[in-house]
């Protein structure tokens, strides 16, 4: 690591080695001295001490600024000095390093050069400082003013024959207040064509919850979390992808709580977790997690949930009373006994070959269930990205129905979000079909007129990028062309484009996969002091449990070219719908207040949100279920979802594939080349594979391989991808399993392979062969850069 950290220092490029790969055992536990040790050392490299020590000492405190990684929230009362993990230390980093890319960069590099760089090499570069534009024909993206810019993009768009030719697509950083403006200068503009990430994440969260209990949110605190007696946590890894929930799980724990965990890996942050804010977490092994550990096989969750259904339905049937509330299920609920004759006849020989579990684990659940009086059920994208996603979500939904377990302290459904505000857009109105009562409260606030028609999610955008339906794309942070699925598709869409759009704070490989005419608009970012007149504005977000609060930049921009998102939205919605629009957009991007001030009259549960936003801790927005116990859904109950059995059968000769991160990244950011607690070291393109299949499919433990993903369309014709060159690493993965990291798998993810009803793209659940790499690179040559850090 010296050499690396020097050379970060220098500002130079490491030369790194794909093929030098170090595996080792795998970690047992999570957090640690270690983790405060990495969490340092990227600020220092990053930052410097100074800095390092000023931005973590105000990341998640009450007066300072929202972490720009996960949406798990903070717990109410007083802060801890340090509140926050490791990889919220290494985003904010990333976010507030001193590194810079600048006009001079561009320069040196041209789009060709760049393109050839590993998104580990981009994301290292730094903050982007001015407005940037590559014109047709150029090779180099080049300086533009801020106010041509909005010219040209607004030339741009008042060109289209349809308001429906333009994308518009949000990533979960963005404010609460920023989204709310992005959304109305869309709809003003005349399309509801607003995709986001959640549409590749949590969409099937939450056409699953809508259906089951009438809003798409989850019902629990972090107080209830801490209080329940049993807490199922599945398809969710939070060593690495939401570390600050171990907290609350060990608080839990010392509650008297017990956990299940379930899972394909038997993941570090699921085994034990050693809190580094105490000693015994620093110096001591920690306290283990996961009670139980369901090993499940890819794709087994709804039969698990259906097969446990059973178990607790017999034993009522045993002994009426005892397992299912009664009450509640009569008075509160749909569908129950059509529910209980569908769940009767789930053959549990079925349940036990779809999870690959023993009938005495499936039994030892289901008496945990039982026992329990206040159950919480977790999850996060190993549930939401499956072609049968809505319908397993619904099942672990009926579990809690079953039990009376949705409105009572300590109970209810948790899924887990990834990005910090992605929950916030939504509420805000990124959402391309929002509902009758959200447009009409925009439209008497403003005095506009919206359009009603649905827009396109992030799959039909694609889609209409592809086909010619849509030439302007437009991407409010996030990295789109290495987020969404079928890489090779969706790159060429981009490519299709007359204007590529991309508000972003750092260099990416969405600048790269650009349209005719490209634009780079520089953003300020969560840690940033945003000043507009001489006054500190502020802005709000919305975390997993739909409490809303305020979040306080402090740092100086990286260049006093770079703007905050609501100016550039509002100044850029001043240029395109002209002087005489009603929207008085100057005022929104001069006082955040006057933003605030709207969405009070037109979001729901928003009511005087200037003030209440302000209270030390915000404050949560109204969730009936939660609530009242009252289900505004379709029968005006909670219904109890009922679908055929579905599951993942692995064909002969194949693997079913998950794609999932590195613990040295978040989504599509890579911190770093190392994943310490599955024991990778130096590289990404690995691919996990249970020492059984290994040997039946006659591989080797260190070959390189391709990975080719079969599908069968709606036509029935077999459609494959390939993904190349990489290494196989013996793991504990359950037979017939595979993993491997994201966005090096996401070219295996077909466009039409998606979910039933939330469309969201399939992405854990790939059936793919394996085949002798068709390209490598000699041992020991270099093949990629690596910017040390």
């Amino acid at each position: 690591m010296g050499f690396k950290r020097a050379a970060a220092a220098r500002g130079v490029v490491a030369d790194y080695d794909e093929h030098a790969i170090t595996v080792t055992a795998r970690k047992r536990e999570a957090a640690g001295l270690r983790a405060v040790l990495v969490s340092l050392q990227r600020g220092l490299e990053q930052m410097g001490a100074l800095r390092t020590g000023a931005v973590l000492a105000r990341l998640n405190q009450r007066k300072g600024f929202d972490c720009p990684g996960c949406a798990w929230p903070e717990e109410h009362g007083g802060r801890k000095l340090a509140e926050f993990c490791e990889n919220g230390a290494k985003a904010v980093a990333e976010e507030a390093t001193r590194r810079t890319v600048t006009p001079e960069f561009f320069a040196r590099h041209s789009v060709a050069e760049l393109s050839a760089k590993p998104e580990y090499w981009l994301s290292q570069q730094g903050r982007i400082t001015h407005p940037m534009v590559l014109r047709p024909g150029d090779d180099h993206y080049r300086p533009i003013g801020w106010d041509a810019a909005y010219r040209l993009i607004a030339d741009q768009l008042n060109a289209l024959d349809n308001p429906d030719a333009a994308v518009f697509y949000t990533s979960g950083r963005t404010s609460n207040e920023a989204a709310f403006c992005y959304q109305l200068m869309v709809r003003c503009f005349g399309t509801n064509n607003l995709p986001d990430c959640s549409n590749m994440c949590h969409e099937s969260s939450g056409s699953a919850l809508t259906e089951s209990i009438g809003i798409g949110k989850g019902s629990v605190t972090v107080d209830d979390v801490e209080h329940a007696d049993l807490i199922v946590v599945a398809g969710q890894n939070p060593g690495t992808n939401h570390p600050r929930m171990l907290s609350v799980l060990e608080k839990a724990k010392a509650n008297g709580a017990k956990i299940i965990a379930i899972n394909p890996l038997p993941e570090a942050g699921l085994i034990r977790f050693k809190d580094p804010q105490k000693l015994n977490g620093l110096l001591g092994h920690g306290i283990p997690v996961a009670d139980e550990f369901v090993q499940i096989r890819i794709g087994g969750d709804m039969a698990l949930f259906a097969g446990l259904g059973r178990l607790l339905l017999e034993a009522d049937r045993r002994a009426p009373g005892t397992v299912v509330d009664r009450a509640f299920v009569d008075q509160r609920c749909s569908g129950f006994d059509a529910y209980r004759r569908r769940t009767l006849d789930v053959d549990i020989g079925t349940v036990l070959a779809a999870t690959g579990v023993e009938r005495a684990q499936l039994e030892r659940v289901a008496a945990m269930l039982m026992a329990s009086q206040r159950t919480v059920i977790c999850w996060a994208m190993g549930l939401t990205q499956h072609s049968h996603a809505v319908a397993t979500i619904g099942e672990a939904t009926n579990l809690l129905l079953l039990r009376g377990m949705i409105g009572i302290p300590g109970a209810g459904v948790c899924p887990v979000r990834g990005h910090s505000n992605v929950q916030g857009d939504r509420t805000m109105g990124i959402w391309e079909k929002m509902p009758e009562e959200f447009l009409a409260a925009l439209d008497r606030e403003f005095g506009i007129a919206t359009p009603r028609r649905p827009g396109y999610d992030t799959v039909a955008a694609i889609r209409a990028m592809r086909d010619g339906r849509a030439t302007v794309f437009m991407g409010m942070g996030g990295n789109f062309a290495s987020a969404a699925p079928d890489s090779a598709v969706t790159e060429a869409a981009l490519r299709s484009c007359a204007l590529t759009v991309q508000i972003s704070t750092k260099l990416n490989r969405s600048h790269l996969v650009h349209g005719a005419t490209a634009l780079i608009l520089p953003t300020l970012g969560r840690t940033d002091r945003d000043i507009r007149n001489g006054r500190k504005q502020v802005v709000s977000v919305e975390d997993s449990m739909s409490m809303v609060h305020l979040s306080r930049g402090s740092l100086h921009p990286p260049g006093d070219q770079v703007r905050s998102e609501v100016e550039i939205v509002c100044r850029l919605a001043r240029t395109l719908l002209g002087e005489q629009h009603p929207v008085r957009w100057e005022r929104l991007a001069d006082d955040y207040d006057t933003i605030r001030d709207a969405i009070a009259a037109v979001v729901p549960g928003c009511t005087d949100y200037n003030r209440k936003v302000r209270r030390p801790d915000g404050f949560q927005l109204p969730h009936p279920p939660r609530d009242l116990r009252e289900f505004h859904t379709s029968t005006g109950k909670a219904n109890f979802a009922i679908n055929p059995l579905q599951w993942v059968p692995v064909p002969p000769g194949r693997l079913v594939l998950q794609t999932l991160r590195s613990h040295d990244q978040y989504n599509t950011t890579i911190y770093g080349l190392d994943d310490r607690y599955r024991g990778v070291k130096g590289g990404r393109r690995v691919v996990f594979v249970n020492p059984a299949d290994i040997e039946a499919l006659g591989l080797k433990a260190g070959e390189r391989v391709d990975l080719v993903s079969e599908w069968n369309d709606a036509d029935g014709r077999l459609q494959e991808r390939r993904a190349k060159d990489f290494q196989v690493i013996s793991y504990s993965t359950p037979p017939g399993n595979a993993a491997a990291y994201y966005p090096e798998t996401n070219p295996l993810v077909p466009l039409d392979h998606v979910a039933a009803k939330s469309n969201t793209p399939v992405s854990k659940a790939i059936v793919v062969r394996v085949e002798p790499a068709s390209f490598a690179v000699a041992p020991g040559a270099r093949e990629m850069p690596w910017w040390a850090g």
